[in-house]
């Protein structure tokens, strides 16, 4: 099956967060399974200042075109690579996307737009004979309606089928309906008939959401959460519409980028039957590091966004409770309020928390392979990526029971040794959190039980192969390909 991957980012090229992960990861099992997988996403500055220049990966210039929106005509170039048996195509507009960072600009709308318009015209101009077009959260959502309309007559009327994955429903792609025509150079009778009509305003996401042939979001909980209105963010009536179209399929991990025995990033290599030894010799690299004295305490770590969705306000006020009878290290960058707290905090607990602000994938690493505990209270998370790296890592998460965090982590009840591998609360709420804080500091004394549930941990499938699968067996049932 011949598959395109639409997305703002994805991984080794362009990441913020979990999502470049899922569209690569899935991407490379996809190709495992003998399909051809091809991945479109912008050509940011990062991209050509870093990972060209330094020439990293084998670039080539494959086309050039003009974009027309309205008045605008832009220039489009298209760049071209081959990892992991992955063709990535990066779209090269430097007005749009030669900036430091990939969201968060007055301008995304226009942007995107210009961006939904050249995967189309991409599409057209290469002859791709695409079976599926998999377009990830609103940055593509508008090229089912771009295909199925005005362009549907340039492509012989052989139109693709659409798959929409929901990672975020937070952000819809929101815009004034004049930007119809005036970049989209659509008529306003798409707003009128409510295709793209979302709260008097016109959305990327609803018009995928109306017109992809499936929808999907990443775990099975989150499916119900956004059914019945929790963290919906007002779309549970639009979804509802397409209920029966709807599925929820938990993503998976990297398990070649994340696997303890092989990680070449952490002091200690190790397995399920030595990961005691190799949790006090990483635990002991990675606290030097940043000067705290006391190993023998158990650590609880956190790498994540530093956002209101992670819970992690109800870190910051659970650290005084716990600082003395655990070390605990922040890694991350995000909310401005909760960085200046979170290095308040770090001084004045300085014997035993630590912060490092931004992302250092090597320190993550040893995060994993060196905590006790994973901190991952969200406030909501329609899968996340975090829980189930600790469990590679025999890292016990501590959660709450949310979207895909109530679907990947088993809490541990006093009863349930054998099946646990986590810590889970329900009420968001300082007290919620300081509950199986305090089991798990408990727990830390019992050196054969918590060896139990590290191994339940570790031995937990967070593989891509099963994801893949029913991913898969979507495209299956709406294309009637069998391969």
């Amino acid at each position: 099956m011949n598959i395109l991957m639409v997305a703002g980012e994805s991984n080794p090229f362009a990441k913020s967060g979990g999502l470049a992960d899922v569209v690569y990861s899935l991407s490379k099992e996809l190709v495992k399974k003998g399909n051809k997988v091809s991945i479109v996403i912008p050509c940011y500055k990062k991209i050509k200042e870093q990972v060209m220049k330094e020439h990293m990966f084998d670039f080539e210039m494959v086309t050039t075109f003009p974009v027309c929106m309205s008045w605008r005509i832009q220039y489009c170039g298209v760049f071209k690579v081959n990892h992991d048996g992955i063709d990535y195509y990066f779209i090269d507009n430097e007005q749009y996307f030669y900036r430091d960072g990939l969201y968060g600009f007055d301008d995304d709308i226009e942007r995107f737009a210009y961006f939904n318009l050249a995967v189309v015209e991409l599409v057209l101009k290469l002859q791709m004979k695409i079976d599926v077009i998999h377009i990830h959260d609103w940055q593509a959502g508008m090229i089912p309606l771009l295909l199925k309309t005005d362009y549907r007559a340039a492509i012989n009327y052989y139109v693709p089928h659409f798959v929409l994955t929901i990672h975020n429903p937070a952000f819809q792609g929101r815009f004034d309906p004049y930007f119809l025509g005036d970049y989209f150079n659509l008529s306003d009778v798409y707003y009128r008939d409510g295709t793209v009509r979302f709260e008097n305003s016109a959305s990327f996401l609803k018009a995928a959401i109306m017109l992809c042939d499936k929808i999907t979001t990443v775990s099975p909980n989150h499916a119900r959460e956004l059914l019945e209105g929790e963290h919906a963010y007002g779309l549970q009536n639009v979804i509802r519409l397409r209920e029966y179209d709807f599925v929820g399929i938990v993503n998976g991990v990297d398990e070649e980028e994340f696997d303890p025995r092989h990680d070449d990033q952490i002091a200690m290599k190790f397995t399920s039957k030595n990961v005691l030894e190799a949790k006090m010799v990483n635990k002991r690299d990675l606290l030097k590091k940043f000067g705290i004295k006391n190993p023998d305490l158990p650590l609880f770590g956190l790498v994540s966004r530093l956002t209101f969705q992670k819970g992690v306000s109800l870190i910051l006020d659970a650290i005084p409770h716990i600082s003395g009878k655990a070390n605990i290290i922040l890694l991350g960058s995000g909310e401005a309020e909760l960085e200046s707290r979170a290095k308040f905090l770090g001084e004045c607990f300085a014997e035993n928390v630590a912060t490092y602000f931004g992302y250092n994938d090597e320190l993550a690493h040893k995060i994993y392979a060196a905590c006790d505990y994973f901190l991952m209270p969200s406030l909501f998370e329609p899968c996340g990526i975090g829980q189930m790296i600790a469990h590679r890592y025999g890292a016990l998460p501590i959660v709450r029971t949310t979207g895909g965090l109530k679907d990947t982590v088993i809490g541990f009840n006093g009863e349930n040794l054998k099946e646990a591998d986590g810590f889970t609360f329900d009420d968001y709420t300082l007290e919620g959190l300081l509950g199986p804080c305090q089991s798990a500091l408990d727990l830390y004394a019992y050196e054969d039980e918590r060896y139990v549930m590290m191994k339940n941990a570790m031995n937990k499938n967070h593989s891509w192969e099963a994801s893949a699968e029913m991913y898969l067996g979507v495209y299956r049932e709406i294309t009637g390909k069998n391969s």
